[in-house]
């Protein structure tokens, strides 16, 4: 969250994802760590934020809820995150669509 929200180089994640994590969402689905970092890249994270509502960890899972907010669009967002060896193997994001309308 602190890389992806503060700007800075999403490469910095690379060590922490599985290289063929997978990542679903409502509007992306990628299937490599590599092709989940480019999208990142591709994203303009100016002008957004987060607050986090509630944090969850079990076994091998962690769940994050958060407001998301950027200009003229703010919304509940949940992003699960499932680990193998140490390292984040998927990441499931869930949020209404119609925020982005």
């Amino acid at each position: 969250m602190e890389v992806f929200y503060s700007g800075r180089d999403a490469e910095e994640l690379r060590p922490i994802l599985a290289d063929d994590m997978v990542f679903e969402g409502p509007f992306l689905r990628c299937e490599s760590a590599d092709e989940y970092i480019e999208s990142l890249r591709g994203d303009s994270r100016q002008e957004l934020s987060y607050e986090m509502l509630e944090e969850f960890e079990s076994g091998d899972s962690a769940c994050l809820v958060y407001t998301f907010s950027k200009p003229g669009v703010e919304t509940t967002m949940a992003q699960v995150f499932k680990t193998r060896g140490g390292k984040i193997a998927r990441i499931t994001l869930v949020f209404d669509t119609g925020a982005f309308a």
